[in-house]
């Protein structure tokens, strides 16, 4: 009887830890989420209804996409996406459709340096 409780609150931070390291790892995106992966860029489509274009503003730094609502729209959303390649900037759009919110994220292609040198 003296073990009990230490027993229990150890089977419950077990049950805590794994509940925290399934959803972190097997659920990345929230929920209303879903992403898409093709050879050239990700889809990410978020629902985000009652929320106009203006109300929405999305931010890409390095591999890390933000998206959040501006004060004042009638739903508060924030939240940030990491992707695992550099994103490129200029093949990235956005466009809002009946409440969902569509994120065309575009990969950087890597840079090849590498040449073969003639011998003279």
């Amino acid at each position: 009887m003296l073990f009990a409780p230490a027993l229990r609150t150890h089977r419950a931070f077990d049950r805590s830890f794994e509940r925290f390291l399934t959803d972190s790892v097997f659920q990345p995106v929230a929920r209303g989420a879903k992403v898409e992966q093709t050879d050239d860029a990700w889809t990410l489509s978020l629902d985000v209804p009652g929320v106009t274009r203006e109300q929405i503003a999305i931010d890409v730094d390095g591999t890390v996409v933000s998206v959040k609502t501006v004060e004042g729209a009638p739903r508060q959303y924030k939240a940030a996406y990491e992707f695992p390649a550099e994103i490129d900037t200029e093949a990235t759009s956005a466009k809002l459709e009946n409440g969902v919110l569509t994120l065309t994220v575009g990969k950087k292609k890597p840079v090849v340096t590498a040449r073969q040198i003639a011998v003279q």
